[in-house]
């Protein structure tokens, strides 16, 4: 992604170009392939690839903002942990146990044929084949 690129995703998120989340939007957005991770472990893989000190609070601010900006979707693991997925797209989840990594399974791999019919007064949001994992 290109430099330009990241201060569009900042500042179409609500946020000012700094220092901080420039390295913060590179690491997220500038790669090849989907990025999911936790808040803590956002944290501990920018202090192992960037010089800069960054303050938790912004860690959390930036995700926050990108995800409602709709530059990141949020899945949460049955209540135990909150992930984020840079895969924005309609797709589901391997979930491993062991090792608490997401792994994405395209949309077109799952074929789902019937779903229930929503409440009165709901609307189906999405839905979302996840798929727990052990050895």
């Amino acid at each position: 992604m290109k430099k330009v690129d990241i201060f569009k995703k900042l500042r179409s998120s609500g946020l000012r170009p700094t220092k901080q989340r420039v390295e913060i939007a590179k690491f997220l957005f500038d790669r090849d392939t989907t990025f999911h991770f936790t808040i803590d472990s956002l944290e501990n893989h920018l202090t192992k690839k960037t010089t800069c000190k960054f303050a938790l609070a912004t860690i959390y601010n930036t995700v926050h903002a990108f995800k409602k900006a709709g530059h990141l979707s949020e899945v949460d693991v049955r209540g135990k942990k909150t992930y984020f997925d840079t895969n924005i797209t309609n797709h589901h989840h391997f979930y491993d146990n062991e090792t608490s990594e997401l792994i994405d399974i395209d949309a077109s791999e799952v074929v789902i044929q019937k779903i229930p019919k929503a409440p009165n007064g709901k609307k189906i949001k999405n839905v979302e084949v996840f798929i727990n994992l052990k050895n």
